[in-house]
């Protein structure tokens, strides 16, 4: 039986230099110079595998010597930036990706590792619409160490997830930190709608889904990165019922950003070329990094020009 990579968030050390499980030696990521000059909030946002993607946005972030004051997430947003908040850098996260996905054997030995009671609520009655629970999922998938409150975490973290009944975006920025994200995370296509302080919730992409609003008013720059993409395809071919439902609510993703943006743009908002993926393509994670890795570049170079604007102003 395939032995399940084991990576460790590091402790919470103001000093110390994130590190890294590969395997069972620990690694250590070099330190780099902090950066003087304005503060950076970052707003990541949703888009299930597309996501991936925000890895790149975070690493410019730490080879360019900057620290975020605070972090907001929706969805795949809200996943990767706990990891980053609890100390996790980009090189890390890309690193556990691959580990954990880009490999077929290791995904199956995980999902063994579920409860029984949790994996066979899952799948007894067959991969079906709304049966996954995502949080036995994340119990397996989730880094280890990964803190389990908000309050534990590096830096400030607040997810969003949708109020089914209140008919409104929430925001978590306290308590437990699993629930939240399961529940900003909540595809309702796919997975079991999340119970958490007294709200069921499902996907926050549905209110909120980039959420740089979060994060306004807290740093001198906000950086927010689009990963909700849209369908793409021939013109003339014909979608599936499954690829119909993710597109028609990644067009109503794009209508509620576009809405957004024309109350408020924050300083940076960038779009990383995602559309080739589909939502669920986790497992093409190799590839997905591999294609997106310029959008790295495209972040160094909007945020030294906003650091630039905002120095001069």
């Amino acid at each position: 039986m395939i032995r399940a990579l084991k990576t460790k968030i590091p402790a919470r050390k103001k000093a110390e230099p994130a590190t890294a499980l590969e395997s069972a030696a620990v690694q250590s990521q070099p330190v780099v110079q902090p950066r003087s000059g304005p503060s950076v909030a970052v707003a990541l946002g949703g888009g299930g595998a597309r996501g991936i993607a925000h890895i790149h946005a975070l690493s410019a972030l730490d080879e360019l010597g900057i620290r975020p004051v605070a972090v907001s997430g929706t969805s795949i947003g809200a996943l990767i930036g706990a990891g980053y908040a609890a100390g996790m850098s980009g090189a890390d996260l890309a690193a556990y990706f691959r580990k954990t996905l880009g490999n077929r054997a290791e995904v199956m030995a995980r999902l063994i590792r579920m409860r029984p009671r949790a994996f066979f609520g899952s799948f007894k009655e067959g991969l079906r619409p709304g049966r996954i629970d995502l949080e036995a999922v994340l119990d397996v998938f989730l880094p280890e160490g990964l803190p389990a409150t908000f309050e534990a975490l590096n830096l400030p973290l607040m997810t969003v997830a949708t109020d089914y009944y209140g008919q409104r975006a929430t925001v978590s920025r306290s308590g437990a930190l699993k629930p939240a994200i399961a529940g900003s995370a909540a595809i309702p296509a796919l997975f079991h709608p999340v119970f958490h302080h007294g709200r069921i919730l499902v996907d926050g992409g549905i209110t909120n889904p980039v959420p740089f609003d979060l994060v306004e008013g807290l740093a001198d720059i906000t950086l927010a990165i689009d990963v909700v993409g849209g369908p793409s395809g021939p013109p003339d071919r014909m979608p599936s019922t499954i690829d119909t439902l993710f597109g028609a609510s990644q067009l109503m993703m794009q209508a509620i950003i576009a809405e957004k943006l024309k109350a408020h743009k924050p300083d940076i908002f960038l779009r990383p070329d995602v559309d080739a993926w589909r939502v669920m393509d986790f497992l093409k994670v190799r590839e997905i990094l591999e294609k997106t890795a310029p959008f790295k570049d495209e972040v160094k170079r909007a945020v030294d020009q906003a650091f630039t604007r905002k120095i001069k102003s």
